[in-house]
């Protein structure tokens, strides 16, 4: 047994089974304590939304939170203020304003709640029989404009535009960095669209829940390795599945 990075999602990944959660806890914790194992959620709520979860919620206190779909970190979660650091690698070619202003000429897209609007997140409901369409055609004017960003559409009704440099998984990449881990002692868990770039950095360990959405799966079925595991278990019971198939914590 040695430290491990453990970066998990919230909603549908580590929420849904209490207890299972309450197992997972004590494992988790236990292992902090004795191996220095680092405790990372890795969610699309805002700081605002993770605190009000967080009142409802068995958690543990992270290590760090990485909030608003990879594009603010907190070292310190009890803070107010993101990493500096990390938002400015993700600055350089994104322009708020003109996202907004790009966006505005899709009547498809409806404002998400100003509390899931970020510094460098513009967040939308999205139907589902329309997304294909209506990303595709976005996409292509955001890039007419100069605007070097990203589209993450999850759950069949979440988009999320935010700067190319930004997302969860690159997020989890900036934190293996600063506190010298790697692939292979690094475990990543989720459960739908906006879980993708978790997997897609590197070689991490990655988890996906029994639960998960469907672009996830499909996702994962078109791009396979064995440092992936699909558990059968739901929620925090798929992620203990999975711990012990990598070996991370023997249950």
């Amino acid at each position: 047994m040695t430290a491990f990075l453990f970066v998990t999602d919230l909603d549908n990944t580590l929420i849904g089974d209490e207890k299972s959660l309450k197992i997972l806890n004590q494992q988790l914790s236990q292992h902090r304590e004795n191996y220095g194992t680092k405790i990372v959620y890795a969610t699309g709520r805002s700081l605002f939304l993770y605190r009000q979860l967080t009142t409802q919620q068995s958690l543990l206190p992270p290590d760090a939170l990485i909030t608003s779909v990879g594009t603010e970190i907190y070292l310190n979660p009890d803070n107010d203020i993101f990493n500096s650091e990390w938002a400015e690698i993700i600055t350089p070619g994104w322009n708020r304003h003109q996202v907004i202003a790009t966006a505005a000429n899709f009547s498809e897209l409806l404002h998400q709640p100003t509390s899931e609007q970020g510094l460098f997140k513009v967040s939308y409901y999205l139907t589902e029989p329309r997304a294909e369409g209506v990303l595709h055609q976005l996409k292509l004017v955001l890039h007419e404009r100069g605007l070097d960003v990203k589209l993450i559409y999850s759950g069949g009704k979440d988009l999320d535009i935010i700067p190319q440099k930004a997302d969860k998984g690159l997020a989890v990449q900036f934190l293996q960095q600063k506190w010298g881990f790697d692939g292979t002692n690094t475990v990543v868990c989720g459960d739908s669209g906006n879980d993708i770039s978790l997997f897609s950095v590197g070689e991490s360990r990655g988890i996906i829940v029994g639960n998960a959405r469907p672009e996830l799966r499909k996702w994962h079925e078109l791009n396979p390795n064995n440092y992936r595991y699909l558990a059968k278990g739901k929620y925090a019971s798929g992620i203990i599945e999975g711990l012990d198939r990598f070996g991370l914590i023997i249950c």
